[in-house]
């Protein structure tokens, strides 16, 4: 006879990560009744090309739902405790599909690929020569151009959006030309095709895209929160092949089958984006850095686009409802973080483990004047050059693994800290403290070296799943789940208190300059390594 299972009240996210997926069930304090997590596969077919396979995602993510809810009910409560849940994704990770067939159509590029130098290289030439229309019949040219393209999404010409990865595809794969061609082609980032599958797919699956998320395709107007037509007509796009625009934060549609079938979507947020909401960052001022595969540090704005002219991006928050006054953030992008640990442990052979580093790096009091550059695919912010490689300079004989472990941690810390430099002459405030969460947080060792290279106090929450936690406040918000409301930050208030370890910065003043100098004299011997050419 089956045990009677108890009946809750819980919201469960879906994390669809870089490299990773894991469904995890909060209850209203954010203590994790549940999880699950699996890994999915990695493609590097060519240098700088990074892929993944749409199907292997989607599978992925249906086996953790499936393997949360079985340990749900093995600590005893019913799986229809779980009344809502939230997806947050890799972001600019673009997937193409078809129409018709419901089935992709390539592999995905992920965000980290920088394959598409060449067709930067393409737009920049056109901004220069052609121009955006700023008005009808009105163009702008050459820098008043890349202005007037930063003034419309707040970024810049990238690699790192999904904008460009999309034309990439159409231009370089046929089975993606000829979808295009006769109206078959459906767009989106991974929380798209996410709730398109749980939707039903082709059999009536919801094709939507998130604000935040949309926010990074280079296509979206940053004021009116639409897409915007001078920028699909310079990119080349129709119309029809993009998903309808939604917040953060709504009640976009049931799934269809698995454990948890009727149970409503109501929050999706890109993860950046995510974790900012789940370290509850929520009002003017607040910072967060989440150190995963590669590390975002969101400073949230309010209701001001902050224009950045020291290298950050102009982004949306959140939009906390339909209709819904949008809360806007600077975020500074560094590409490669606990993916440089990552290449350690699985192509150097280093270590076994990622873990490991921490021993390894804290073995060596310092990097004994190695400085690493883990430009593996460019630098992003704030230096924005495409063409930048992987420097490891300083090395000599008396080098050892642990030398270099020890500046592969600096690197992150580093960047952190070029980063923070931009956002303080932005934002005209120096940060006090930095919220961090993610991976890479789990080891003091690193805390303590982004303290010291930092100069500031690093706080670190007992409960790390922040970015989980973000899509499920927001999707508790959408059904009033808890009380809680995204627009109304005291509902959150009794929200993952539990507590938090700071770090505080020892290392000397003199000592913390010395690095930084060195650390930009590296940044400058690594630049314009590889240039994209206009094809």
């Amino acid at each position: 006879m089956s045990p009677i299972l108890k009946q809750g009240k819980f919201v469960g996210s879906l994390d669809c990560g870089t490299t990773s997926v894991r469904f995890i069930v909060f209850d209203q304090y954010a203590n994790i009744v549940s999880q699950h997590q699996s890994e999915f596969p990695q493609y590097y077919p060519n240098p700088g090309w990074h892929e993944h396979d749409p199907e292997e995602i989607q599978e992925t993510s249906e086996e953790c739902v499936t393997q949360a809810c079985a340990k749900l009910e093995e600590a005893g409560w019913a799986k229809e405790s779980v009344k809502v849940i939230g997806i947050t994704n890799q972001r600019e990770t673009t997937v193409a599909w078809s129409r018709a067939t419901g089935k992709s159509l390539c592999k995905a590029i992920v965000w980290t690929d920088s394959r598409t130098k060449n067709t930067v290289a393409h737009f920049e030439h056109l901004l220069s020569s052609v121009g955006i229309e700023v008005e009808p019949g009105q163009f702008k040219t050459g820098e008043e151009a890349v202005e007037a393209l930063r003034e419309i999404t707040g970024l810049k010409l990238s690699t790192y959006f999904s904008g460009i990865k999309l034309r990439w595809m159409i231009d370089n794969y046929r089975e993606v030309q000829k979808a295009y061609d006769e109206d078959d082609l459906l767009f989106g980032t991974v929380e798209s095709w996410i709730v398109y599958n749980l939707t039903g797919g082709v059999q009536g699956g919801i094709h939507v895209g998130e604000v935040t998320n949309a926010s990074r395709t280079l296509l979206l107007n940053l004021r009116t929160l639409s897409w915007d037509e001078r920028l699909l007509t310079f990119f080349g796009f129709r119309r029809s092949i993009l998903p309808k625009l939604v917040s953060s934060s709504e009640v976009y549609g049931h799934l269809s089958h698995g454990p948890l079938k009727g149970v409503p979507i109501g929050g999706l947020i890109g993860d950046q984006q995510g974790a900012l909401v789940g370290n509850k960052c929520l009002r003017q001022g607040e910072a967060k850095c989440t150190y995963g595969t590669g590390a975002f540090l969101l400073f949230c704005t309010g209701k001001d686009i902050v224009k950045s002219g020291h290298g950050l991006l102009s982004t949306v928050a959140y939009q906390p409802g339909p209709g819904a006054a949008p809360i806007y953030a600077l975020e500074g992008s560094i590409g490669v973080a606990g993916s440089a640990i990552k290449w350690l442990r699985d192509s150097m052979g280093f270590i076994k483990s990622a873990s490991e580093i921490n021993t390894l790096a804290a073995s060596v009091p310092d990097t004994g004047g190695v400085c690493f550059v883990t430009a593996f695919s460019g630098l992003l912010a704030p230096y924005w050059d495409p063409g930048a490689t992987g420097l490891l300079i300083g090395l000599s004989s008396y080098t050892t693994p642990a030398h270099i472990a020890r500046a592969t941690m600096e690197a992150t810390a580093f960047q952190t800290r070029a980063v923070l430099e931009s956002m303080k002459l932005d934002s005209h405030t120096k940060l006090e403290h930095l919220k961090v969460d993610g991976g890479m947080t789990n080891g003091d060792v690193c805390m303590e070296i982004l303290a010291d290279i930092g100069g500031f106090d690093v706080v670190r929450p007992d409960m790390r799943e922040s970015t989980a936690l973000g899509s499920a406040l927001l999707a508790g918000s959408a059904i009033r789940l808890f009380g809680w409301d995204i627009s109304k930050p005291a509902t959150l208030m009794e929200v993952n208190t539990k507590g938090s370890r700071t770090f505080n910065p020892h290392m000397p003043e003199e000592d913390r300059e010395k690095g930084w100098t060195a650390w930009l004299r590296a940044v400058e011997r690594s630049k314009g390594w590889d240039e994209g050419i206009d094809e």
